[in-house]
């Protein structure tokens, strides 16, 4: 791995640098000269692109620098697979356009420098999937990106239908086809804002995984191979009997829904595996959506 600091000054580049040296054995790494706060084997390259042939070569053992701020350096970078670019700040200090780009973005408002190594184990900078997520992180990741279709009031749900590593159907709750989306009035039961799990039988909406299992249709689910559901939010009790009576064979969420322990009572019955995954990419906020952090 080969990570690259970015971030305004005194937000926390050098402890960071300091600790992915000390606790993770990383080597640091410099463009044109090696600064007073670097190791003393710091390794220094006139121009980018040797750097990046070091790596290259060596790409299996980890580098960090924090000295490359110039964006077309970081477009260079940014197209390896070991390249994670980390942007840090902290309270009060001015930012650079640049940080939007990065791939980690970690906020420093700690006080000491252990506190912060805490957190920054915590954070576990050196887990594969930052750089290619596995097959449930990239299917689970599918599924928040096809919630963002969804036109329901309620929330936000996607859902996936996998088989063999493909694709073969998508879904997002909302209105069924021809009728007027949920979220513009579409469906009243949503609109008048009654509680989740109330009055469902009024409801006009589709869920995602009743969209995504019409799709495929039950020839394509049963056919060859292991048909795994993924979706952002557990299913509901009427999903699951759908899910079970179309011959899935697994199910991967990452939210909880209030009717998780129904549901995974009727899985359980039915032999399907029910389990939760978490993408490490991914983190909630306070109201429940997803930022990469």
């Amino acid at each position: 791995m080969f990570i690259s600091i970015i971030g305004p000054d005194c937000s926390g580049k050098k402890t960071t640098m300091q600790y992915l040296i000390q606790k993770l054995s990383f080597q640091a790494l410099a463009l044109g000269h090696r600064q007073s706060f670097m190791p003393e084997d710091t390794m220094v390259f006139s121009h980018v692109t040797e750097m990046l042939r070091y790596v290259t070569q060596n790409w299996r053992s980890h580098f960090v620098a924090c000295d490359i701020d110039r964006l077309q350096d970081l477009t260079v970078l940014r197209k390896r697979p070991f390249f994670l670019l980390v942007a840090i700040d902290a309270p009060l200090a001015l930012g650079f356009s640049i940080l939007s780009t990065a791939d980690l973005y970690i906020v420093n408002s700690y006080s000491t420098p252990a506190a912060y190594f805490q957190y920054l184990d915590d954070l576990n900078l050196l887990n594969p999937e930052r750089l290619r997520p596995s097959w449930d992180t990239y299917f689970m990741m599918l599924s928040e990106l096809a919630s963002r279709r969804s036109n329901c009031m309620k929330r936000r749900v996607g859902c996936i239908l996998v088989k063999d590593n493909r694709v073969i159907a998508t879904g997002y709750n909302g209105s069924p086809r021809g009728i007027r989306n949920c979220a513009d009035g579409g469906c009243p039961r949503c609109n008048a804002a009654t509680p989740c799990g109330e009055s469902l039988h009024h409801c006009l909406c589709l869920h995602a995984e009743e969209n995504a299992l019409l799709e495929a249709g039950r020839v394509r689910v049963e056919g060859y191979g292991r048909c795994i559901l993924y979706c952002n939010t557990c299913p509901c009790l009427g999903c699951a009997k759908k899910i079970v009576q179309v011959g899935v064979q697994e199910v991967v969420y990452s939210q909880a829904y209030g009717m998780d322990k129904l549901s995974a009572q009727v899985f359980a019955e039915a032999g399907v595996v029910l389990r939760q995954h978490f993408p490490p990419l991914l983190k909630m906020d306070i109201e429940g959506d997803f930022y990469v952090f």
